[in-house]
């Protein structure tokens, strides 16, 4: 081991204990001691990324990343390390970006040496056979097709394309059949040789950082990882370089008009900058971001919104390097916008020039530096595995005492510093990409790799100089002071030391639940509100009428909440299936004002046309963009529409919405909240008289409101939960997917087994968790389906079930669903073989799930109150299940195998979603109907029985 190195900055409420330390194999390690974890995790960072793919192997590094979860030497049987991870509580993931490859997994505490030792073996001996390599090159090209009608990849792809060919940021980084397969093979090109070279000369452990975190000791941590990571090779190579830049002149002062695939307006706005990680203590980025993206009065945002032209907008550093950074403003435009982009542009340098001639304050920096110090500080423990990902990030850009703290803690007013970036924020420099529907027969060239049209023109010279020298519009200014900031951090005495929430205050109004935090001590709260209003749900025009004043309802305080926003106090407004359910959370001290702003906007609610004008354009091309939906999120919704009551399709949206206006939401108000029941729950740094005082509020701000004049409801209208049941017989729903473009066909596989029962609850959970790596492994690996394939569980209210979820240009959804069945008839020999100690091994690993502890506020108030707001209010479901698992044996699972889940069993009730993709379109045409075809959804919905109610 090397010296250890200097002290890391970590927030003062941080329990765990770090360390960094060098291999002598020169590895550089962060290892963090939790004592209190019940989940390990580690992390590791590999300095190479698409930008070092050959040029003929477009997506070698990709394609590596899929590779080194196969085999090893050490582990040669496939899927191995899955296999392990699965039987004790792990999950596992990676990534591959430009200059990184990430790879990440969790498990449960007492088995991270052995995860450990099988993910070294990723450094160390991979296999990568000429078997599995020939496989997962397919599902590389399967993760490509799913891409394909994605704008965000779509468009990405663009910005790379009109770029210099001589810098690797122009190359595609995905990969392909075409480019792994087909294209090297006819060059006399062996992939897997490819492979193994790639990994000999870029996997070096110098360019390496690795991030541990366990309940060990540091010094049992520093010992394993010793012992674990020290046989990785060092070639001693180079960080690799990327000198230049990706745009040449001939790349800037350009507007790309590009055809999207979806129903929308964008524009985004790009500009080389210096990477702020040479100045990161400054935050130049962080302070103009913060300023250009701001959304309260006298924002660029603000303005555009007014003028009815922009429904969003963001911006910020995004793509980065050593040598150069890109700094984007992404702007959603309305129709309006989209015939005012000339004028929208010369706004946002109005905007750039004021914050270079006036914006660039002591002031504003250390408001800026308050919240970011008191996040970093106060900051909430959250998923070990994530926590690593993080880290290990910034473990190849920052010295070791701001690993933990990257440049998320500026630290140093540095005015020349920030100025220095505004001045790369000109006309001169930008590249603007403008994305419209509109364009469509307007373009001149394609992207070769997903298809886009596009064209691209030089910004005239008199646009340029207009845009420059535009005088500033008075509608725009610097943001005020942020009222929001907390001040107030004690922590409130809990009057009882409660470990489930209780019943603090019940009325014919509401019902508030109370949880005091006894965990987490930090000044913090959650509140949750179900507003349970009949009247919302009475017909398709009510449930539109109730989604546009929530959308409302957001643009009305989003002037004055962004702030609360900013200052770490989030919140959020959705529909439901029988209300608005309003969240908040974060620092307690000005929750209250956040909450009483709120409800006072919500009764006091007046209809502005223009803005319900936007507000109903938007949500039409939600609706219309619907169908671009991935083919097997389609099949969920279609399952969804089966199963729920009172729910309507989204096509009597799209018949409801054009026929409304504003007058109709004006005279819908009053009967929205004619009557209410508010589920209200409050957890965290609060006392119970101030937990009162929300519900309080609530109440007389509803019934003493001339526009409410709120009632509760009628014991008719109490809320119920109803899901269908399903008979004993096999359903299949076969239709064609929304988008006749998309290649992608998809299955949807569910088999309802009942409603909530303990024994019952932890049978499906053990049986998904026993079956699904073996059924990722046999169906994806190596049938290679597709790269969307899964098997997990359902609950809709309580009822419990199984769903297979596969999306595949392979098969047809039949063929698919054919596999699914062999897979299934063959997991009872798996099942029936399964020695007494894997079954126990799988049952301790969900013991282990079931057990694991809440990291925060956050995690703690989501369980409890899908307790709560199901009816069922099983606060302590954990425990009793977990009692139940291990009294169950292995005959137990089998036996509910052979009755609900195999093919023919006695009490087998399946209903199958089939997505048929343009690539499978025959097929469907030449399915047989019979008895068990659902032909029309609702009338099957009809023809089916209903569970009781939880509520």
């Amino acid at each position: 081991m090397g010296e250890v190195r200097p002290e890391i900055v970590k927030p003062r409420t941080d329990k765990r204990e770090y360390r960094n330390v060098v291999l002598r194999n020169e590895l550089r390690v962060l290892l963090v001691s939790d004592p209190e974890t019940d989940k390990a995790a580690a992390a590791m960072d590999v300095n190479v990324g698409s930008f070092c793919d050959p040029e003929e192997l477009a997506g070698l590094a990709h394609f590596l990343e899929h590779m080194l979860f196969f085999s090893s030497e050490k582990y040669p049987l496939e899927d191995d390390y899955s296999k392990f991870l699965n039987e004790h509580g792990g999950h596992s993931n990676a990534f591959t970006s430009s200059e990184d490859t990430n790879f990440h997994f969790d498990v449960n505490a007492e088995h991270l040496s052995q995860a450990l030792d099988r993910f070294a073996q990723f450094f160390i001996c991979p296999l990568m056979s000429q078997d599995a390599t020939s496989r997962e090159i397919n599902a590389v090209n399967s993760e490509h097709n799913k891409n394909l009608t994605t704008d965000r990849w779509r468009f990405d792809q663009v910005a790379r394309h009109v770029s210099s060919k001589d810098h690797p940021y122009h190359k595609f980084g995905t990969g392909s059949l075409e480019t792994l397969d087909v294209s090297p093979k006819s060059k006399g090109i062996d992939t897997r040789e490819e492979l193994i070279k790639f990994h000999k000369f870029h996997y070096s452990a110098n360019l390496m950082c690795l991030c541990v975190y366990g309940r060990e000791t540091l010094d049992e941590l520093e010992k394993i990882v010793s012992e674990t990571f020290q046989d990785i090779k060092n070639t001693g190579k180079m960080a690799p370089s990327f000198p230049g830049l990706p745009f040449l002149p001939e790349h800037k002062q350009i507007i790309i008009k590009g055809v999207p695939i979806k129903q929308r307006h964008n524009l985004e706005l790009t500009w080389l900058i210096l990477p702020e990680l040479k100045n990161y203590k400054a935050g130049p980025c962080r302070y103009i971001s913060h300023v250009l993206g701001h959304e309260a009065d006298g924002s660029l945002f603000a303005l555009l919104k007014s003028l009815g032209w922009a429904s969003s907008l963001s911006a910020g550093e995004n793509e980065r390097s050593s040598d150069y950074s890109l700094f984007s403003i992404y702007i959603e435009l309305t129709d309006a916008g989209q015939e005012h982009m000339e004028d929208i542009v010369g706004f946002t340098f109005q905007h750039i020039s004021l914050l270079g001639r006036k914006g660039v304050t002591e002031a504003l920096f250390d408001e800026i530096r308050t919240v970011c110090e008191m996040k970093f500080h106060y900051q909430d423990k959250y998923q070990p595995m994530h926590y690593v990902t993080r880290l290990v990030g910034s473990m190849q850009l920052y010295p070791v005492e701001d690993w933990l703290a990257g440049s998320s803690l500026p630290r140093t007013f540095d005015p020349d510093a920030i100025k220095q970036e505004i001045e790369f924020l000109t006309p001169e420099n930008v590249r603007i990409i403008w994305s419209s529907k509109q364009f469509e027969g307007m373009t001149n060239e394609t992207e070769p790799w997903y298809g886009t049209s596009y064209t691209a023109k030089r910004v005239s010279e008199s646009l340029l100089e207009s845009w420059k020298n535009a005088p500033l519009d008075p509608r725009l200014h610097l943001p005020d002071p942020n009222p929001f900031i907390p001040t107030d951090f004690s922590l409130k005495e809990a009057n009882l030391k409660m470990q489930y929430p209780y019943v603090l205050r019940n009325s014919s109004l509401s019902k508030l639940w109370y949880k005091p935090d006894t965990k987490f001590q930090t000044p913090k709260a959650c509140v949750m509100i179900h507003l349970h209003c009949p009247e919302c749900k009475y017909s398709p025009e009510s449930s539109v009428l109730s989604t546009i004043f929530t959308k409302l309802l957001l643009d009305y305080l989003n002037e004055y909440a962004y702030f609360a926003e900013i200052a770490g106090l989030q919140y959020s407004i959705q529909r439901t299936s029988h209300g608005f359910l309003l969240f908040i959370t974060g620092y307690n001290h000005k929750l209250y004002s956040l909450l009483e702003r709120i409800v006072d906007k919500a009764v006091n609610f007046q209809v502005k046309e223009d803005r319900f004008l936007v507000i109903k354009e938007k949500l039409m091309k939600d609706y219309v963009n619907y169908k671009f939906q991935q083919p097997y999120q389609q099949a969920m919704y279609y399952c969804s529409l089966m199963m729920e009551q009172n729910r309507w399709h989204i096509k009597d949206y799209l018949e409801t919405l054009p026929s409304l206006n504003a007058s109709d939401l004006q005279a819908f108000f009053p009967k929205l909240f004619s009557r209410i029941y508010a589920d209200c729950y409050a957890a965290g740094n609060m006392t119970t008289k101030e937990a009162e005082a929300l519900a309080e509020l609530i109440e007389n701000r509803f019934t003493s409101s001339p526009s409410t004049k709120t009632k509760p409801l009628l014991s008719s209208q109490a809320t119920e939960d109803r899901i269908t049941k399903l008979d004993n017989s096999e359903m299949f729903y076969p239709i064609s997917g929304l988008n006749p473009d998309n290649e992608n066909s998809a299955l949807h596989v569910y088999l309802q087994v009942g409603q909530d029962e303990t024994v019952m609850n932890i049978l499906v959970e053990l049986f998904v968790l026993s079956a699904k790596q073996p059924a990722f492994h046999q169906l994806r690996s190596v049938e290679q389906l597709g790269y969307i394939t899964a098997l997990v569980t359902r609950n809709d209210c309580g009822v419990q079930g199984v769903q297979f979820i596969v999306q595949s240009t392979v098969k047809d959804p039949n063929g698919v669903e054919e596999r699914v069945e062999d897979f299934l008839k063959s997991f009872e020999t798996t099942l029936t073989n399964m020695s007494d100690e894997e079954f126990q091994r799988n049952v301790e690993a969900l013991v282990e799930i079931k057990l694991e502890k809440h990291k925060n506020i956050y995690e703690e108030t989501n369980f409890f109150w899908m307790e709560i707001d199901n009816g069922a209010c099983k606060f302590d479901r954990q425990q009793v299940e977990v009692a139940a698992l291990r009294a169950l044996t292995k005959d137990e699972l089998l036996e509910f195998y052979i009755n609900h889940i195999k093919s023919g069993a006695p009490m087998r009730r399946k209903l199958s979603v089939q997505i048929y993709g343009k690539l499978h379109m025959q097929e469907l045409e030449l399915l047989e109907d019979g008895k068990n075809r659902i032909k029309d959804l609702f009338s099957f919905k009809r023809s089916q029985g209903l569970y009781s109610s939880l509520r």
